[in-house]
């Protein structure tokens, strides 16, 4: 693929995104500040790329995004190796991440997964799991959503089957998510 056709491509996604999605979008948003104006944390949870994507989203509402401000309660689930590998060799990897869900997650809680298919064994658990909990589900996908269209409360469906250009709508998603935060401060 050459450079011309990767920016491409990318605008084109973007373009679907603001087209199709802002109004999702925006609503999440609002309801992620609610939650934290509630004193209830966000959780991020993702596998590879989706795993860095948790990591960078939490690190901007923990320190900060744009505006200076206090911190604010969120955990990726993708970073205490400690954890990840006791769960994954005691229980399988498949739970690693609905198990930290039922140790961590309170009612009013957010939980987000991460999933570029949307067909992730361990982040279709803890969706479960986070439902069990009473937090409110949401799902970044990509391919037609998968299962996890099915089960979250509210799904963000990137239109594309290209991992790198839905990981690239999942960040700006996410940045778009802390701006509305930021603003809501």
């Amino acid at each position: 693929m050459s450079v011309h056709s990767a920016l491409t491509e990318h605008i084109e996604v973007v373009g679907l995104v603001k087209s199709d999605l802002m109004g999702e979008i925006e609503m999440i948003g609002s309801k992620c500040k609610n939650a934290l104006d509630d004193d209830h944390t966000i959780f991020f949870m993702g596998n590879g790329g989706s795993a860095a994507d948790s990591q960078h989203l939490a690190a901007e509402l923990v320190g900060r995004f744009v505006k200076e401000r206090k911190g604010l309660p969120s955990i990726a689930l993708t970073t205490d190796t400690s954890i990840l590998t006791a769960v994954g060799n005691d229980y399988g990897f498949e739970k690693i991440f609905s198990r930290q869900i039922e140790a961590l997650v309170k009612p009013g809680d957010v939980v987000f997964g991460i999933s570029t298919s949307g067909n992730s064994p361990n982040i279709i658990n803890a969706i479960y799991s986070a439902k069990e909990a009473g937090a409110l589900t949401i799902g970044l996908t990509g391919r037609g959503g998968g299962i996890l269209k099915e089960i979250c409360d509210h799904c963000i469906v990137i239109p594309s089957d290209s991992t790198a250009r839905i990981q690239e709508a999942h960040i700006l998603i996410g940045h778009i998510i802390c701006e509305i935060i930021d603003e809501g401060i």
